[in-house]
């Protein structure tokens, strides 16, 4: 008989979180014809009927209540997500369905549904890296894992942001129908069955923007144009009229991350583009970004990706 997969959704719900990983297990139906393991596929709601998604689209659904016997249970996320995790009714009925599921998952922001339904207490997860922080304050019984794709703790199933949801989809295939079969899947997407490297290496650094008061935009500006100098903390805090000790100590407090680490990260991220974009050398990248050499730069991706130059290069370069 065929594993009933069923995502939720509320209005407000990003469309790409439920479509991406849906047409994952859309096509891994294709040539099944009817062999047991495969997926029925429902698309469920509170109380089910036209939920509005967050671009304005409707789409008719069935009423969760009606999903009971459901073998996988995923949550979407999207910008009515927090509505949707103080709605009590919603969260109770939730609760019903995990009881007798094989396995719950979220997609992005639906994380905070499932742990507001009490269904990741105690649990490793993960969300979009721009809302790792806000889970982990609003629910400190959650471990988050800041920089994961997917995390696996149990029979519960988180991803990161949006189209990661496809990664996840593409990990459940594989448990459930093997190796071969989750290729096939990843193959028709177009995708890789597995990313190297964590969440942080599509993001750039928006969130110096985002803890930034408005002391240093200048500052990071001039330093994202002179990424092959020096730049040491001396001279960062003479271009801005401070001794060295009172910038450290301001910038810490301002932005919540040391100078030393804010460079890196605006340095792998050029280095990063530069990967993507241009057919230099490791060592020419390096040098033009102010690594110094490829180990320091690889040292560096490594420690903020997880992944080396060499291996991102082949992953996603453009040239």
């Amino acid at each position: 008989m065929a594993r009933d997969v069923v995502f939720v959704v509320f209005p407000g719900a990003l469309l790409l979180d439920m479509s991406g990983p849906l047409g994952a297990f859309e096509i891994s139906c294709e040539d099944a014809r009817g062999e047991a393991g495969t997926y029925g596929l429902t698309v469920a709601s509170r109380d089910g009927g036209l939920v509005r998604m967050s671009c304005g689209l409707e789409i008719v659904t069935q009423p969760l209540k009606a999903c009971q016997g459901a073998d996988t249970l995923i949550v979407v996320g999207g910008p009515g997500v927090h509505t949707a995790a103080a709605d009590a009714v919603l969260l109770h009925r939730l609760r019903v369905i995990a009881a007798g599921a094989r396995r719950v998952c979220s997609v992005c922001t639906g994380a905070f549904v499932i742990a507001a339904a009490g269904l990741l207490d105690g649990r490793r997860a993960v969300t979009h890296w721009g809302s790792c922080e806000l889970l982990r304050s609003r629910f400190p019984d959650v471990s988050v894992a800041d920089d994961a794709i997917y995390v696996k703790d149990g029979a519960v199933w988180t991803s990161a942001g949006v189209t990661s949801g496809i990664d996840l989809a593409l990990a459940l295939i594989e448990e459930d129908r093997g190796r071969l079969e989750a290729i096939r899947v990843a193959r028709r997407l177009v995708v890789y069955l597995k990313r190297t490297g964590g969440q942080t290496q599509f993001s750039v650094p928006l969130s110096l923007q985002a803890a930034d008061d408005g002391g240093f935009e200048a500052l990071h500006a001039w330093v994202q144009s002179n990424l092959s100098a020096d730049l040491r903390v001396e001279d960062l805090a003479d271009r801005v009229g401070m001794s060295p000790r009172t910038f450290a100590r301001h910038y810490a407090q301002r932005v919540g991350q040391t100078p030393a680490k804010v460079i890196e990260r605006f340095r792998i991220e050029a280095a990063r583009r530069a990967l993507e974009e241009t057919g230099l050398s490791v060592k020419e990248i390096a040098v033009q970004h102010g690594f110094g050499d490829e180990e320091r730069m690889r040292r560096a991706f490594q420690r903020r990706l997880g992944v080396g130059p060499l291996a991102y290069r082949q992953h996603f370069s453009t040239t």
